[in-house]
């Protein structure tokens, strides 16, 4: 694969943005706790960049549990204060706290829910990646019909920090929407791991 030929917003002088291009971003995603921790940290997100939260993920990994939800639907408020005092995380207390109740949303969900997080979440886009065919990525919307459902949804869970425009870009990341540039191996590449 050459440079020139990828996503432009993933350039090749920062490698592990690259890497998250080439290896993660638009893959079709199925696993419930993978898709938690994805929303959760696209909840960080907001009013950043995913640079800041791609750099800083091992460190949201280690300091909550692996994203283990019954983990952090447990956390005290004792915790809240150590996730505050860690400096390798977004020291956002309205996030943190956001977290801890999305993991009870989550927990609740997955009792009530035949075909757990993942099938409630891929039913908005019917099982199937929406694929999209923009020349560039600036053309892609902030959010869209089925991002606005899904927020609209989650919140009526109990989820927060899972607004339309949050939702669009986690959406994208976990190959619900297939926003490759059409000049992007990876914009054929992604559709060949979907479920059939």
């Amino acid at each position: 694969m050459t440079d020139h030929i990828h996503c432009l917003w993933a350039p090749p002088g920062d490698p592990l943005y690259r890497q998250y291009h080439d290896e993660e971003w638009g893959v079709p995603e199925y696993d419930d706790r993978a898709l938690f921790e994805k929303l959760i940290l696209d909840g960080f997100q907001a009013g950043l960049s995913w640079r800041t939260i791609l750099y800083k993920r091992d460190n949201f990994r280690k300091a909550f549990d692996g994203f283990e939800p019954e983990k952090i639907a447990r956390y005290t408020e004792k915790h809240v204060e150590k996730l505050m005092g860690n400096a390798g995380i977004i020291r956002s207390r309205t996030k943190i706290e956001a977290s801890r109740g999305n993991a009870r949303a989550f927990l609740k969900l997955m009792e009530e829910e035949q075909d757990g997080f993942s099938g409630f979440l891929w039913a908005f886009v019917d099982g199937q990646p929406i694929v999209n065919r923009w020349k560039s990525y600036k053309d892609a919307p902030a959010k869209s019909p089925e991002s606005e459902a899904m927020a609209k949804a989650l919140k009526a869970r109990g989820f927060k920090f899972c607004g339309p425009v949050i939702v669009y870009a986690f959406m994208q990341a976990v190959g619900m929407i297939n926003d490759h540039e059409t000049g992007c191996p990876r914009h054929k590449s992604v559709q060949s791991l979907t479920r059939g």
